[in-house]
């Protein structure tokens, strides 16, 4: 029995076809597939969007299928289904909902519209007696056709929507096309005004047939329809209204009725998701009218349709402003790009004229201090001949003076290099304790010539800290001398030494003390003159003294505190003062240390090679030695110096000149000047390293540069050593020595 249903089934006048709620068809009769020009059983495990035209599956997601499921059946639905071919049929459709299991599955029967039409015409012409059912066929082929007709024009207006973004066009091809089609007397799409909360609006686009007024522009206020229109109309509502006369309204919503000349009137939302955006109408106003379940259901997918616009056009402007944003913010990201690479261009400039500056200051200064400190040496040393007392003693004051001068220089230059990030730090293991009594060491000539005191308190068990040791002697120095310079005869300095445990919240966390809470508390206190809270502010400032009357009484740039200050911090550490005028003062620096390094650490100690306090050469045959300077001064210090401790020399006065010297020469070692004309120090260096018998000779490279990098690019360029200039002639001589004797020892002589 069961296989002879499924043979009458599959062999019917009419399409059956069943599927599930995800839209999965599970059964198709042979008809329906011969309609839809399939070969069977093709169209099973595929889903019911491959046979469904665009119009007819926005009415099946937004009308047919919600229906069914609310309603468990569904009778003379129309639309239409789509062949294999892409030609669309249309179709009348009666569903029912069956549960199988625990899911529920959806059965239809479909009825092409053309054969339904074909039929009706042979049951007229075979019925021509019974005039009665020869008008209700008419009037359901007129109902059919109208069905039709709609969704047709529902798919065209479908299509246009998605070909549009323009609401004013969407919305002029809409009411012209529903007026048509259903024969109102006006459509008019209201919007309402987004700043009045639903209580002003206007008529944004109408379709109105002639005798009957225009709301186009014609502002009207909804307040006196009540709140609850709204609210309503938010939750997705319609209203219908047959007689104005006779509906429930309020006097003042009839009286706007009236004043366009409306009858009766139906009303759809129109929702921009869930926002109200405005209102479609839909205007009877020669007569009441009975309003056809058919009519509204047509209007309410145009209605929805019109709502898709609006969401589409408003997310389309939504872009298009984003669009206009990120291109202003393109633009004025390029144009503060273009600026910024301007500002970086005149910042490198100012940058490169202010190394520049320096490096030349730098040079002319140490040069003319070269020649001072270095005649000022070799007199004191009696290179020139036995000298009286007066004359050390001026000789002394000399030396005294151009070493200040030198000191100057050199802050002004490591100022410079710190804010500039230059300065970089030699990072060593380094024991605090012999550190703060060497600086002691170094100010108590000072602090005797004065009478003062000096005392160190060093607490038992210091850790070593990673420090650049230079750099931290500088600072001590720098705190200590300040001490002694301020401090009245007969006073008291103190240097104390501690470990703590502190915090500070505003210390920048560098590489070396990044997440530290331990440090070393190195205070020096003195009982000097003392600082203003007021003071205490400006203390800190490059080239800030805090009473101008003090830099007639002590001498000083007011560079020190500055140095020490950024000297400190670029260590991770902190520097504290407090004071009170007239009683003293106490500086106190912080530098951090990690766990790892309490404790002595075991630093190796590398044995130093002995030269002799004489600087004597110890061979019998005196070394011959190149001198390429370009300056007279610089020269005659340096040649007579060296001509005292029994060397032979040489000069050059340019590159080229070093280089045809020391070729046709061959000396033991080259003293080479960096800035020289013709041919520089650095290029001259480099060209004797690719001479295969020069390769060995020692140079040593001299600067009064003294710039960031100097060093480094002398070493690069094949320098053994490197010297700035003012030097201490002594220094450079243990530097020959250590030099010859080096190379002595590799040549397997002495």
């Amino acid at each position: 029995m069961s296989q002879q249903i499924d043979e009458l089934l599959n062999f019917a006048p009419c399409g059956y076809l069943s599927f599930t709620d995800d839209g999965l068809i599970v059964a198709v009769n042979f008809t329906l597939s011969e309609l839809l020009e399939y070969p069977p059983d093709h169209l099973s495990g595929k889903t019911i969007d491959a046979i469904l035209p665009i119009a007819s599956r926005i009415f099946y997601q937004t009308h047919f299928f919600p229906l069914l499921k609310l309603h468990d059946k569904l009778g003379e639905i129309y639309f239409s289904l789509r062949t294999k071919q892409g030609n669309d049929i249309p179709m009348l459709i009666n569903a029912v909902r069956r549960q199988q299991g625990e899911s529920f599955v959806n059965n239809c029967i479909f009825i092409p519209i053309r054969q339904r039409i074909q039929f009706e015409d042979e049951i007229l012409k075979a019925k021509k007696v019974a005039e009665a059912a020869c008008l209700a066929q008419k009037q359901a082929e007129i109902a059919l056709r109208q069905q039709y007709d709609r969704l047709i024009l529902l798919g065209e207006i479908t299509q246009r929507i998605r070909q549009f973004l323009d609401l004013s066009t969407i919305f002029e091809v809409s009411v012209r096309e529903i007026r048509q089609s259903i024969h109102a007397d006006r459509i008019g799409i209201f919007k309402f005004d987004p700043d009045s909360n639903f209580s002003d609006g206007e008529f944004v686009s109408e379709a109105v047939v002639e005798g009957f007024d225009s709301t186009i522009a014609a502002k009207i206020s909804v307040h006196c329809f009540g709140g609850q229109y709204a609210a309503s109309y938010q939750q997705g509502r319609i209203q219908v209204v047959e007689d104005i006369d006779k509906a429930e309204l309020t006097e003042c919503h009839r009286d706007i009725l009236k004043r366009f000349q409306v009858r009766a009137n139906l009303v759809f939302p129109l929702l921009e998701g869930t926002y109200l955006w405005g209102l479609l109408c839909i205007h009877q106003c020669s007569t009441p009218r009975q309003w056809q379940e058919s009519e509204i259901t047509f209007v309410q997918q145009i209605a929805n349709q019109l709502a898709i616009a609006i969401k589409q056009a408003s997310l389309f402007e939504q872009l298009q402003q984003e669009l206009r944003d990120r291109q202003q913010a393109q633009q004025l990201l390029t144009d503060r790009n273009q600026q910024l690479a301007l500002t970086n261009a005149e910042l490198d400039r100012a940058t490169r004229l202010k190394d520049e500056f320096l490096a030349n200051m730098s040079h002319e200064l140490r040069t003319p201090l070269n020649a001072i400190l270095g005649m000022a040496e070799g007199l004191q040393e009696k290179v020139f001949g036995e000298i009286n007392q007066s004359q050390i003693k001026a000789i002394q004051m000399i030396e005294r003076s151009g070493s200040h001068l030198l000191e100057l220089i050199n802050d002004i230059l490591d100022v410079a290099k710190i804010e500039s990030g230059q300065i970089k730090l030699d990072l060593t293991p380094t024991s605090i304790a012999p550190l703060c009594q060497s600086c002691l060491a170094f100010i108590k000539q000072q602090a005797l010539t004065k009478r003062i005191q000096l005392e160190i308190k060093l607490q038992p068990h210091l850790p070593e800290l990673l420090v650049d040791e230079r750099r931290i002697r500088q600072v001590l120095i720098n705190l200590l001398s300040n001490a002694v310079k301020f401090t009245p005869e007969g006073g008291k300095i103190t240097i104390e030494v501690s470990r703590e445990q502190q915090v500070f919240p505003t210390m920048r966390p560098t590489d070396i003390g990044m997440g530290i809470k331990k440090y070393i508390q190195i205070a020096v206190i003195d009982t000097g003159i003392g600082i203003s809270p007021e003071g205490i502010n400006k203390l800190f400032q490059p080239f800030i003294q805090i009473d101008s009357t003090l830099n007639r009484q002590y001498q000083g740039t007011g560079l020190g505190l500055a140095l020490v200050k950024n000297l400190v911090e670029i260590h991770g550490g902190k520097v504290n003062l407090t004071s009170e005028v007239g009683v003293g003062s106490c500086f106190t620096v912080y530098l951090p240390f990690a766990d790892d390094t309490e404790g002595a650490l075991a630093v190796s100690q590398i044995p130093t090679k002995l030269i002799s306090e004489s600087h004597q050469p110890e061979q019998d045959i005196p070394h011959l030695i190149l001198i390429a300077e370009d300056n007279e001064a610089n020269i005659m210090t340096i040649s007579s110096y060296l001509n005292a401790k029994g060397y032979h020399l040489i000069l050059a006065k340019n590159g080229q000149e070093a280089i045809a010297l020391a070729k046709s020469n061959q000396p033991d070692l080259i003293l080479m000047d960096i800035q020289m004309p013709v041919m520089d120090g650095i290029e001259a260096t480099q060209q004797i390293r690719l001479d295969p018998n020069l390769v060995d000779i020692p140079i040593i490279a001299m600067t009064a540069l003294a710039m960031s990098g100097d060093r480094d690019r002398c070493l690069d360029a094949g320098a053994n050593k490197y010297l700035s200039k003012p030097m201490k002639l002594r220094q450079l001589e243990t530097m020959i020595q250590e030099l010859l004797n080096a190379r002595g020892e590799t040549d397997g002589t002495t």
